[in-house]
């Protein structure tokens, strides 16, 4: 049987950072998946395959922090990397825990996403072994 790709879920109101990640983590071999709103990611059937969520902090509706501390509370806690157009939001995002791998200013560097994705894929290996 094929193992399983690591699925990254990536939710942005924003059409064109969506699907550019979305072809990152493609080319990088990840699979992925897109979501416009947090709502649209909280209906989503496969939330615990999800290895790593990459969040805008600032969307109408649900922002990425409460997405976040949504899934924490339903004891869902995937390994997160926020992204914001509005760094000073940072000081607060870098306070919220161990699973917030990183908090990435647009526009950022792809480098520095895919080390925030293989951080959060190790987390998210280590979580799935001690269990």
């Amino acid at each position: 049987m094929p193992t399983r790709r690591p699925l990254i879920a990536i939710v942005d109101d924003d059409e064109s950072i969506r699907e550019a990640i979305k072809g990152l983590m493609r080319s990088m071999g990840f699979d992925a998946e897109t979501f416009s709103s947090a709502d649209n990611f909280l209906r989503f059937p496969h939330i615990r395959r999800t290895a790593c969520l990459v969040t805008d902090i600032n969307m109408p509706g649900m922002s990425g922090l409460d997405l976040h501390r949504r899934l924490v509370a339903m004891g869902k806690s995937v390994p997160t990397v926020l992204i914001t157009a509005f760094p000073e939001k940072n000081v607060r995002a870098s306070a919220l825990g161990a699973d917030i791998i990183g908090c990435l200013t647009k526009p950022f560097d792809e480098q520095v996403l895919l080390d925030c994705i293989r951080t959060a894929l190790a987390l998210s290996n280590e979580g799935k072994s001690g269990s």
